[in-house]
């Protein structure tokens, strides 16, 4: 922490003398996430692996199932949280926790997932309790109670605790890759963005229309290196691949 008090000190400007302004205070919510991503940022030495999941044939059997179960409709995000749910299975030192001092790595035997939120008073991380054990169905059920109950009437603390791993999407917005920031004392984060329809070349060289999912994987460097977090972004995209939405 010496670094930062040695820190140049915030510039004191008056900004209306170069312009019309208006200063509007943070909310409390948003002030509180700006702490937590302030602490997160520097005290976690964050790298973020890209890649992109070929969800061609993914996809192809959603918007089948989906056709076929319009009362029950999956979304990709709540396969990306089943996905996660068996990568964190397969490496299990995604699924720690650093001690604050850094001398003591917690193994959780539970899979509570995270799912950044986009609300008006800034971001929420409403946590889903024991994935592990529900559904693609019961998750996506539950990603959309807890979303819509965080947009409109809040969350509580213990709604946003506990949290192993966390998803944020931008799916909805586009982008093609970002650094999400690590939700501490979780010690990765999986960001999303938009699927992209690429030419890719098949096995004799012909170029053939597939859809990739830009997944961008930030992890705390101090527990995890750069193989594994290539491999658990792997195994995630494998899921996906294998699914056969039965």
């Amino acid at each position: 922490m010496s670094s930062l008090n040695n820190l140049l000190p915030w510039p004191a400007d008056d900004l209306s003398a170069y312009g019309p302004v208006e200063a509007k205070p943070l909310g409390k919510t948003q002030q509180y996430v700006a702490r937590a991503m302030h602490r997160n940022w520097v005290s976690i030495p964050h790298v973020t692996h890209h890649d992109d999941a070929d969800i061609t044939v993914f996809e192809q059997r959603r918007k089948a199932w989906n056709a076929a179960h319009p009362e029950h409709k999956r979304s990709l995000l709540s396969a990306l949280v089943k996905a996660s749910v068996a990568a964190l299975q397969r490496y299990p030192r995604f699924n720690s926790a650093l001690s604050a001092d850094g001398s003591t790595l917690t193994s959780r035997q539970y899979f509570h997932i995270g799912i950044a939120v986009d609300v008006p008073s800034g971001l929420l991380v409403p946590v889903l309790r024991d994935c592990d054990s529900k559904s693609i169905d019961a998750v996506g059920e539950e990603v959309a109670r807890i979303s819509e109950k965080a947009r409109t009437k809040g969350l509580s603390m213990a709604e946003m605790s506990g949290g192993c791993f966390t998803l944020s999407s931008l799916g909805h917005i586009g982008g093609t890759g970002f650094t999400p920031i690590i939700n501490a004392p979780e010690v990765a984060i999986l960001g999303i963005c938009r699927t992209q329809e690429r030419f890719l070349p098949d096995g004799e060289g012909r170029p053939v229309l597939r859809q990739l999912l830009p997944l961008s994987l930030s992890y705390d460097h101090r527990v995890i290196n750069g193989a594994d977090a290539a491999r658990f972004v792997r195994a995630i995209a494998e899921w996906l691949e294998a699914c056969e939405f039965a």
